[in-house]
């Protein structure tokens, strides 16, 4: 019985693992890497995901990258004279023990000069590469989304 149990767990923890969508890298981990499916005309798409840094040191997300755009940016909303801009932000700090949340509306990142939309509908998802000042570069795959995830999903690893 107990050899069962053991072989019906092996086979349920790939899908578990594959329903997490969490990535790890030094001391940081990336939760939900996702994107909101591209309407037809659109020339970009944002990209969004969590970042916690378990160390006890800060760290830096300097750049982004992926195989479908011809550059990444990363962007932020500020509020200026009563009006919400989106400016380029250089490169984004996650402090020691906290985490950065890259949403609409917040931190997220641009992709611009599409080279392949059809990784861009419901359902599909795509690489992109996170380089950061001391933990490394790290891949991760964005998940194409019609909406934005719910709260739950966005935080699976703060439970």
């Amino acid at each position: 019985m107990l050899n069962k149990l053991i072989v019906v767990a092996a086979l349920l923890l790939p899908a578990c693992f594959a329903n997490a969508h969490e990535y790890k890298v030094g001391e940081l981990e990336i939760a939900h890497p996702w994107s909101q499916e591209l309407p037809p005309n659109a020339p970009n798409v944002a990209a969004y995901f969590v970042i916690n840094n378990e160390g006890k040191s800060a760290d830096r997300l300097l750049s982004v990258d992926s195989p479908i755009a011809g550059e990444a940016q990363l962007h932020e909303h500020v509020m200026q004279n009563d009006v919400m801009k989106m400016q380029h932000a250089p490169n984004v700090e996650i402090p020691a023990g906290g985490e950065v949340t890259f949403a609409p509306m917040a931190y997220h990142v641009m992709l611009l000069n599409l080279k392949d939309r059809s990784l861009l509908s419901d359902g599909k998802r795509f690489p992109m590469t996170l380089h950061f000042e001391k933990s490394g570069d790290v891949t991760v795959e964005v998940a194409v989304q019609k909406q934005a995830p719910e709260d739950g999903q966005k935080h699976a690893h703060a439970q």
